[in-house]
This record gives C-alpha cells, structure tokens and sequence, in this order.
C-alpha cells in the first residue's frame, strides 16, 4: 500500500514538472475543452473564430432553432449557452495575452 501511495505522490509532483499543472488542472481543462468545442460544432466554427464570427453564428442558429420556427426554446438555450462559452473563451485568451 505504501508503493502505491509513493507511486501516486511521485506522479502527481511529475505531472506537474513535466505540464506546469496539477491532474486535477488537466482534468478540468479537459472539460473546458470538450464543452467549447461541443459550442463551436453546434454554431459551425472553427478554432479561431472571432468575437463578431460568434455573434453571427449565434443569429443564424437563432433563426433556425426560434420556438416560432418550429424550434424549441431548449435549442435557444444551447445555442446561448454555446455563444456565451466561446466569448468567455476570448476574454480569457484576451486577458492571458
């Protein structure tokens, strides 16, 4: 048991020499990534999409996905939810640079 534990311990400090960050980051950064790019299929855009490419995005999905449309107001939601993902993206990109 007291390998297991030193083999824990001796990974966790390497993980975070190697990468700067700690597993549990990692991990969280993972989802983060996953969710923003579940956002940017959802409005059809790529990695490096600006501000005012969302905000378009936004509208056309808007326009398809409207309760008075045929959409549903869940479809509304997601697509929200997308825009506001990928423009705190930016501010965080904006802020880190």
């Amino acid at each position: 048991m007291g390998r297991l534990i030193t083999l824990l311990v001796l990974a966790t400090l390497a993980s975070k020499a190697f990468t700067g960050r700690w597993p549990w980051e990692l991990w969280r950064l993972s989802e983060r990534s996953q969710d923003e790019a579940q956002a940017r299929a959802l409005l059809g855009l790529g990695r490096d999409a600006r501000r005012d490419e969302i905000i378009e995005a936004h509208r056309r999905l808007l326009t398809r996905v409207h309760p008075d449309r045929g959409g549903t107001s869940d479809q509304v939601h997601a697509a929200a939810r997308a825009r506001d993902l990928l423009l705190a993206r930016l501010e965080r990109l904006g802020q880190q640079q």
